[in-house]
């Protein structure tokens, strides 16, 4: 279904894919409404597909960020910490971005984007320019992009309401969940485990052996993890050449 919601103009894109019961949340549709994908997606910016954005690395679908905000939505609200591992061109930053901060200089919302490819971090900061809005959120320190392992995920602005990543985790992370705040939810895509019979369908048939985990920190602390849905993502590893 998410090839007939591409569109001509970023607006059309959004509201096909709202049409579509691809976006459900109207907060994340009006946040993807505000931030122009063209700034982010080198080729063909309003389709529904992944693209690839250089090193290696893609920009994933449109409707698979609104799935990631949706499901990360609750605890995406105005002044709430965000963590975005695997933050490539710097799309989904701003989306982000546009759902727990405003324009009032008090607010604390922040996002974090972190990379472990110098490139990216450095075109993502580009990309982000090319805005009013962007270059606003960046100069008074409420959108950073860093370079560093998001395997490690960033403890010097944790703990995180929410944490996304975008690349596929051999394992999910402890230090990640340690860095969440009570309560705090995970959003991640993780490799299928060959040893693990529930797992073991998707690697010989099909959609690359991996699923989306969300992972709550409740507010006492105990932690709660559910397997989604498959997906495709590109493997959460060191920089090339290191």
């Amino acid at each position: 279904m998410a090839w007939y919601c591409s569109g001509s103009t970023n607006t059309e894109l959004v509201e096909n894919l709202f049409k579509g019961g691809l976006i459900k949340d109207k907060r994340v549709k009006e946040a993807m409404l505000g931030v122009d994908r063209a700034h982010y997606a080198p080729s063909r910016p309003y389709s529904d597909s992944p693209q690839p954005i250089g090193h290696g690395a893609t920009i994933s679908a449109p409707h698979m960020h609104g799935h990631a905000c949706e499901y990360l939505i609750e605890h995406l609200y105005p002044g709430a910490r965000v963590l975005d591992i695997g933050s490539g061109s710097g799309y989904l930053t701003h989306v982000l971005a546009n759902l727990v901060t405003s324009p009032d200089s008090a607010d604390k919302g922040q996002v974090v984007g972190i990379d472990h490819i110098h490139e990216l971090v450095e075109l993502a900061k580009d990309n982000m320019s090319k805005s009013a809005e962007g270059r606003s959120l960046q100069e008074s320190g409420k959108v950073k992009f860093i370079k560093g392992d998001g395997r490690l995920g960033w403890k010097d602005e944790a703990p995180y309401d929410a944490i996304h990543v975008g690349a596929a985790a051999e394992a999910l992370h402890p230090v990640l969940i340690e860095q969440l705040a009570a309560p705090g939810r995970l959003f991640i895509p993780v490799e299928s485990d060959p040893d693990d019979p529930d797992d073991r369908g998707s690697l010989l048939g099909g959609i690359g052996g991996q699923y989306i985990w969300v992972v709550d920190k409740r507010a006492d602390g105990s932690i709660f993890k559910e397997k989604v849905f498959q997906v495709r993502y590109v493997p959460l590893t060191d920089a090339p050449g290191s």
